[in-house]
């Protein structure tokens, strides 16, 4: 690590990101261990430092599922889809997300694997992860997916396979997990035996959500969450079907029957929750549960405007998490970060702050991935920064204005200078130091068009099953 003085002519100090500047900020061992006032520099363009931002929730997709045809549908007919996508090389495809992570001001992500690419044994593709974040330069959690119930839709399903069962056989296709609940738990602790002495990567329990879970596969996560200490992440009711569902299924609430399980704990982040009722967040905010908020993915899949004033109300702590779908699917954290804060700012003079913004994706997402506490640039924190082109932010330059004005209403990763994780830049005028991004990206590409002929076949049977699910959903409940 590097020792280091940065002189900025803004930067967001403190508990409450108050700006301050001009000043200097000393790095000594990977930690701010000084903040100076300091002279206007002289040198160009100014800078203004913000602390790094992790996201909280999110799937290392390689590439976006657009551009393989799974745009503009609803959650519950988009996953399906996403079986039409071919295996490529696990390291390119880990690479290219993180390289994009860190790019849009992100040094730390949550990863709950939901599709390996299974070329190989997880526990050896884990390796190419944790190899891919190391090179980029991120911390990650990674979370095993884990289901045994509800391949395709919320419920039995046989009635749609019976009706395509001349042409497709989509249990061979869309098929529920075959391994017991207790072998599920231990495939985590395999992957963890393997990788965790690696301090970038944090395993952690990955249930794909409740309507995927059999409620024996939650306790047995529960029980070993609470006997090993290890985190769990979770979907929760980031759909109206999946609310409509859980309600049929657990009258007397789906929160309290998770409550009575022992899955809630301050082990626990379940993402979305846009569905989730303000007693089911009381409930969850007692047991210190912290929920993973992702505006862009469900305004892409339809599936609402999470209630972050509720959660903040409740005392829930709320991350944010790109979900490997930000708004114009290029994984800008900074974008999101604005998105977050307008979808949620309220009316008037109520609800989310700029300090709740940047709490939620600077320190609950620290959280989240099991990074040690920071978030903020105070000394003693870690030095994990983003330094942005105050120049080009304050583009009219007419008065002295909060930079808290220019970052909430038009920064992009397009503003960011430098990203420094641990006194370490990994990020330059956009350029990932760590890989060459553009080449791997075009690189797997390259694998994707050799191999999207492999899987016609499953994207003929979605083709066939797409207006089956959502005929199931128009009609049922």
């Amino acid at each position: 690590m590097t020792n280091r003085r940065i002189t900025v002519a803004q930067a967001l100090v403190g508990n409450d990101y108050q700006p301050s500047g001009p000043v200097a900020i000393s790095i000594e061992a990977g930690r701010i261990v000084a903040i100076h006032p300091a002279q206007d520099s002289a040198e160009e363009p100014r800078i203004l430092a913000i602390s790094a931002l992790v996201d909280g929730h999110n799937h290392a997709r390689p590439l976006s599922p657009t551009s393989f045809g799974s745009g503009m549908k609803p959650l519950e007919s988009w996953l399906p889809s996403l079986a039409g996508i071919p295996a490529v090389d696990p390291y390119l495809a880990a690479a290219a997300s993180f390289g994009r992570s860190a790019r849009g001001g992100c040094v730390g992500v949550m990863v709950h694997l939901i599709r390996p690419m299974g070329r190989e044994a997880l526990t050896s593709e884990v390796h190419d992860y944790a190899r891919a974040a190391s090179d980029v330069g991120v911390s990650i959690g990674f979370a095993v997916a884990m289901r045994d119930r509800n391949p395709i839709v919320y419920g039995d399903h046989s009635a749609l396979a019976a009706k395509l069962s001349d042409r497709f056989a989509i249990d061979d296709i869309w098929r529920t997990e075959t391994m017991s609940p207790e072998d599920q738990v231990k495939r985590v602790s395999d992957v963890a035996a393997e990788i965790e002495d690696q301090a970038h990567v944090d395993v952690q329990f990955g249930p794909n959500g409740v309507q995927w879970c059999s409620d024996r596969l939650l306790e047995a996560i529960a029980g070993a969450s609470a006997e090993t200490g290890r985190r769990v992440h979770m979907h929760l009711l980031e759909t109206r079907e999946q609310r409509k569902w859980a309600d049929r299924t657990y009258p007397g609430g789906i929160v309290q029957r998770l409550e009575e399980i022992g899955l809630l704990s301050p082990r626990l982040t379940v993402a979305h929750c846009v569905w989730a009722r303000p007693d089911e967040l009381l409930t969850m905010a007692r047991h210190g549960v912290r929920i993973a908020v992702n505006p862009s993915s469900n305004l892409h899949l339809g599936s609402g405007i999470a209630h972050v004033g509720r959660m903040k109300a409740a005392g829930v702590h709320v991350g944010l998490g790109l979900d490997g779908c930000a708004f114009d699917e290029d994984d800008d954290a900074l974008r999101e970060l604005r998105l977050f804060r307008l979808l949620n700012a309220g009316v008037a003079f109520e609800e989310i702050t700029p300090t709740d913004a940047m709490e939620a994706a600077c320190v609950t997402g620290r959280e989240i991935i099991g990074l040690a506490a920071g978030g903020r640039i105070e000394i003693g924190m870690p030095a994990d920064l983003v330094l942005l082109d105050l120049d080009r932010l304050d583009r009219d330059r007419i008065m002295d204005v909060d930079p808290r004005h220019y970052l909430f209403a038009r920064a992009t990763q397009q503003h960011i200078v430098e990203v420094i994780t641990g006194g370490r830049t990994i990020v330059r005028t956009g350029h990932v130091l760590g890989l060459d991004l553009d080449a791997t990206e075009e690189a797997l590409r390259q694998q994707y068009r050799e191999a999207i002929g492999s899987t016609r076949r499953i994207r003929e049977a979605f083709a066939a099953l797409e207006p089956l699910i959502g005929e199931h959903y128009r009609g049922c409940c």
